[in-house]
């Protein structure tokens, strides 16, 4: 017996290459069109997701301009002024009480005793903006004489902005009542 023949099963055979596919013209076009959908989702989703986080922003700090920064009301109180204080740890402030002019007027909160008239604390209370306010304030509790405060109020409070929600601007001399 020969044994010089091929034994087929202790061979490894060759890989088979596959042949090449050739892309046509129409398969590259559909495969282009296809591609060109995908990455305009993903454009679509970023531009929204963008759009969405600019209009979050845009809101946050809308509300926070008009909480915080834009007065909701220019106001005038009448009366004398009580206290004058510098307050605050961290962030130092120039507070003010005032007694005003309808709370004195108004019976209710006024207590009689035998020769005189006791009033219960101040209604008033306000942050002074300046150096210059609080001098004037401080010399017009040491005269005694009724003035007219003039202030913004905001809806929120700062903290470097005082323990108010009011904020001084001008005081003046009460010329109708001196």
């Amino acid at each position: 017996m020969n044994d010089e023949f091929n034994d087929h099963f202790m061979e490894k055979p060759e890989p088979r290459k596959e042949p090449v596919h050739k892309e046509t013209p129409q398969e590259r076009e559909e495969r282009e069109i296809e591609e060109s959908i995908i990455s305009r989702r993903h454009d679509t989703m970023r531009w929204s997701i963008l759009g969405v986080i600019v209009l979050l922003a845009l809101g946050i700090a809308t509300w926070t301009w008009m909480h915080y920064y834009k007065p909701y009301s220019q106001s005038v109180e009448k009366g004398w002024v009580m206290t004058v204080s510098s307050e605050g740890s961290l962030f130092k402030t120039i507070e003010c009480k005032m007694l005003t002019q309808d709370y004195v007027l108004d019976t209710v909160k006024v207590k009689w005793t035998k020769d005189t008239v006791l009033v219960d604390g101040c209604n008033f209370e306000a942050t002074i903006s300046n150096d210059s306010l609080a001098r004037e304030a401080v010399k017009w509790k040491a005269s005694g004489k009724r003035v007219a405060v003039y202030y913004d109020e905001y809806s929120g409070r700062l903290p470097w902005r005082g323990n108010s929600t009011r904020i001084v601007t001008d005081i003046q001399l009460d010329t109708l009542a001196n």
